[in-house]
């Protein structure tokens, strides 16, 4: 295994990986051929008619479905069988494959977590003119077993959006400028490449750092230069010459960042759980006590451990900050504030995390 790891490997994907040890990847991370099957066809921009960049390259060439899906089950099987159970699997299309490609991740026993949407903020326009403009691709996020314990750093990711839990349509420019590899003619080496935005934030979302990322498409390295960049290990496979050669390249002239700038916090259904109830049990809250919310509205502690309000009637914290709300359901604590005996107030959360902790020390102690 340890001669896989951090390189760039020339040769089929499948014979490859064929050789890696099972459940021995964490996460994967497949940009496949997308099988457009353009053929010869070229599209010029009507303002000037210059050819616009398309695929047509061989390796985006089958003789029909057919052997398109025998093909990508293949390699599906093959990620399926190295990842460990708990590993991430990402997979990205197109309309012309997405629905295809998770078709057979589904048969061959996938758990399917989300698909995200990339909403391309520069999309390139239908130049004829004769459908919608294509402004998104489409990833599959999945798990190779329904069971599998998965990472999902969901306070990273909520920090990267501004404090809001993130959704599945995620906005980026397609890759362009200097960001974009040239070939020895100028032109754009690979007509596909993924910006480098988007695998952060996939690497960010579901792998550790140290964890082993595999690529078996790793066309320009973006999958490697991100895992580099972020402390993590790679594989990369690709069977053309031009692109391993470039994303070597690339790869080692990447430099780690400092990764204590990037929040990766536990999740919180790791967290040693504590109910509200022993927050009274242990004194630091009472019965009869006060509590208060953002916008002033005030409840009481009843002896059962319940929220009592005089218009809303009685309920737990999270029942009682969703009525006075007016919604179907909400964190009670993240909403509530204790009044204490001399009128300041304090977070029944910073109260509930001082209980965690006292917890915490006891469970590592035993």
């Amino acid at each position: 295994m340890d001669k896989y790891l951090n390189q760039i490997l020339i040769g089929d994907c499948i014979k490859i990986m064929r050789n890696i040890p099972d459940g021995s990847i964490d996460a994967v991370f497949a940009d496949p051929p997308y099988n457009l099957q353009l053929g010869q066809k070229t599209l010029y921009r009507p303002e000037d008619q210059t050819a616009a960049r398309a695929v047509r390259d061989d390796w985006d060439a089958f003789e029909s479905p057919a052997e398109y899906n025998k093909f990508s089950r293949e390699w599906l099987a093959e990620c399926r069988r190295v990842l460990k159970p708990d590993g991430a699997m990402w997979t990205i299309g197109s309309y012309h494959n997405i629905f295809t490609v998770g078709a057979i991740m589904q048969e061959l026993g996938f758990w399917i977590l989300n698909d995200i949407v990339w909403v391309k903020t520069n999309p390139m326009p239908n130049f004829r003119g004769t459908r919608f403009t294509n402004a998104h691709e489409t990833l599959i996020w999945a798990t190779p077993r329904k069971t599998g314990k998965y990472t999902f750093n969901y306070e990273t990711m909520k920090k990267l959006n501004g404090g809001k839990q993130m959704r599945s349509n995620w906005d980026m420019n397609i890759c362009l400028g200097e960001e974009r590899l040239k070939g020895a003619d100028g032109k754009s080496l690979h007509n596909t490449q993924k910006p480098m935005d988007l695998l952060r934030r996939i690497i960010l979302a579901s792998t550790k750092p140290g964890d082993i990322i595999l690529d078996p498409f790793v066309g320009s390295g973006t999958t490697a230069a991100a895992a580099r960049e972020l402390g993590r290990q790679f594989i990369g496979i690709d069977r053309e010459e031009s692109y391993v050669a470039a994303a070597r390249e690339r790869t080692q002239n990447v430099t780690p960042i400092d990764l204590s700038n990037i929040e990766v916090s536990k999740p919180k259904r790791d967290e040693v759980r504590v109910a509200f109830r022993e927050l009274i049990e242990g004194g630091l809250l009472y019965v009869g006590q006060t509590l208060v919310g953002p916008r002033g509205d005030r409840v009481m502690i009843s002896a059962d451990g319940n929220l009592v309000h005089g218009i809303y009637g009685k309920g737990s914290i999270h029942v009682m900050a969703a009525r006075i709300q007016h919604c179907t359901s909400f964190n009670g604590w993240d909403y509530w504030s204790a009044e204490k005996r001399d009128g300041t107030l304090v977070s029944i959360d910073e109260l509930r995390k001082y209980v965690r902790n006292i917890k915490t020390g006891i469970k590592k102690a035993a």
